[in-house]
């Protein structure tokens, strides 16, 4: 009962992010100058009897409390509206065939930068040589300012271009290979009984994935070094080693340690990766949220950008509730 109600706590805790995100997404949007239908069609050459047909079909002519209230509870009901720049296209469609692409890049990207900054981490915390443990410092440092358009065009060059070895961009090298179940390539491939089609997906996916997680893994690595660093240097690893338990078994335990604020930052990161993909996906031409959260931007659609944003907050609430449900069971600190 004391894990149930934690984690209904920390659900309620979501309904307020999204009130606040929605609602500041909501002003900005209607404060920027401009009106919002000459940017979406691109022209300023319209009638104004029609210019105002379109702002009343668009529901842009009601007053902004009643704008604001509308979307919202069209969008409890499952109704996210339709795009201001390509008539009658469903926004819930949009991010549906959208959303998968990018969670797919994210959750591959965090697997790439969990192997390898905690890989790098630990190789640094158990090295002896001072050499080695400021090489891997710098590694974590120099990673997390690589610029990934630089990055990424780099290993297109090297792994595509020259050496043929994987695709240079998209997710699959024909759409009609697969029959999209989850959206996510490699698990609807897997589900359908297609290893060629698996292969296919995984090799597009690889770079970008490699790509993004390679930038991020930097502050894996500073953070499994320090964390390991500094439990070796407690009073309860110099009690160990006093009853002449082995240097192995000391390594493990000071690792379990770093599970905790590892696992904080993953969901952190993961989050940002959703909606920080951006430059990774326009890069390698994957067809991500991140994108086309951008091009709806630069039109200012009000309806789609709205959805995405909502879309975003809901992830990030769930991916916070995850995190702090596995804290509370890898922390036996945590009281619930």
């Amino acid at each position: 009962m004391g894990l149930a109600r934690y984690i209904a706590i920390r659900a309620l805790a979501i309904i307020p992010t999204v009130l606040i995100l929605y609602t500041l997404v909501f002003i900005v949007l209607r404060v920027l100058p401009g009106n919002p239908v000459l940017a979406a069609i691109g022209t300023k050459n319209i009638p104004e009897e029609q210019l105002k047909e379109l702002m009343k079909e668009l529901g842009l002519d009601k007053p902004l409390y009643q704008q604001y209230f509308e979307y919202l509870y069209n969008f409890i009901r499952g109704d996210m509206g339709q795009s201001m720049i390509i008539r009658g296209r469903s926004i819930a469609g949009d991010i549906a065939d959208k959303l998968p692409a990018t969670i797919e890049l994210s959750v591959w990207s965090i697997i790439f930068s969990l192997l390898i900054g905690i890989g790098l981490g630990y190789l640094g915390a158990r090295a002896h040589s001072r050499v080695v443990k400021t090489a891997v410092r710098l590694t974590g440092s120099i990673l997390f300012v690589i610029f990934i358009p630089a990055l990424g065009l780099s290993l297109q060059l090297i792994f595509s271009k020259y050496l043929g070895l994987l695709p240079i961009g998209g997710r699959l090298s024909s759409v009609g290979l697969l029959k999209p179940i989850t959206g996510l390539y490699t698990i609807d491939a897997l589900i359908e009984l297609k290893p060629l089609v698996f292969i296919d997906a995984l090799q597009h996916l690889l770079l970008p994935a490699f790509t993004l997680g390679l930038v991020i893994s930097g502050p894996y690595i500073r953070l499994t070094m320090n964390n390991i660093e500094e439990v070796l240097e407690s009073k309860i690893i110099e009690a160990y080693r006093a009853r002449g338990v082995r240097e192995e078994k000391i390594f493990r335990h000071a690792f379990r340690h770093v599970l905790i604020p590892i696992t904080t930052y993953t969901g952190l990161q993961f989050s940002l990766l959703m909606g920080g993909a951006v430059l990774t996906e326009t890069t390698y031409n994957w067809p991500g949220i991140g994108t086309y959260l951008v091009d709806k931007v630069m039109y200012r659609d009000y309806t789609a950008i709205q959805a995405v944003v909502i879309i975003f907050a809901v992830i990030v609430g769930l991916t916070s509730l995850i995190v702090d449900i596995l804290y509370a069971l890898i922390d036996p600190r945590v009281r619930y």
